[in-house]
């Protein structure tokens, strides 16, 4: 069981925009505070400008994995121009010659996969791609999404966060905005 104080909101402020965000225990004593950027049009386009501005120039194309990161992947190619590819967490009957990767991610616990559909692949093969996340935790759907974006000819240059999440020397690599702590309470 977690301190009740560890359940209080967790604020933060990201371009100018103050969030309070709910704490939720995802796994036996251990919190994370969740970023839902769904519905928040204000954070999203403040965020996504903030990151723009951090777009390396050699930067082809975004690509980002459904579903909470779709808003900012779309506001960012339209402040910056770039096109933008999503990666599925299910195939759909429309994508032909999709390819796949399995991921496991912080916030699901199981293994989930990622697809490409296959008319993406032309879009994204010998572009230079910027990996774009909501928040990067483990890193796994970051690494499917470079596996994918591989395996269909483009070069992964690097990624994007509004927030990484935990302390992992890794993300000094990733464009981000912020981080977010874990909390691990001891067993008593």
């Amino acid at each position: 069981m977690v301190s009740p104080e560890l359940l209080t909101p967790y604020t933060v402020e990201l371009a100018g925009i103050v969030r309070h965000l709910p704490r939720v225990e995802i796994a036996p004593s251990v919190v994370i505070a969740i970023l839902n950027i769904l519905g928040d049009t204000e954070l999203t386009e403040a965020v996504a400008q903030a990151l723009v501005e951090r777009i390396p120039p050699e930067v082809d194309m975004l690509v980002t994995a459904e579903a909470k990161s779709i808003p900012l992947a779309y506001a960012m190619s339209v402040k910056s121009g770039l096109p933008y590819a999503v990666l599925r967490k299910s195939r759909k009957p429309y994508m032909t010659g999709a390819i796949s990767t399995e991921v496991i991610s912080i916030t699901t616990d199981k293994p989930q996969t990622l697809w490409m559909d296959g008319r993406d692949i032309p879009r994204i093969r010998e572009k230079k791609v910027l990996f774009v996340d909501d928040v990067i935790s483990t890193g796994s759907t970051y690494q499917g999404a470079k596996k994918l974006i591989e395996k269909a000819g483009g070069q992964v240059i690097g990624a994007a966060a509004i927030m990484t999440e935990g302390d992992n020397p890794a993300w000094n690599h990733i464009i981000a905005l912020g981080n977010l702590p874990l909390w691990l309470e001891k067993a008593e």
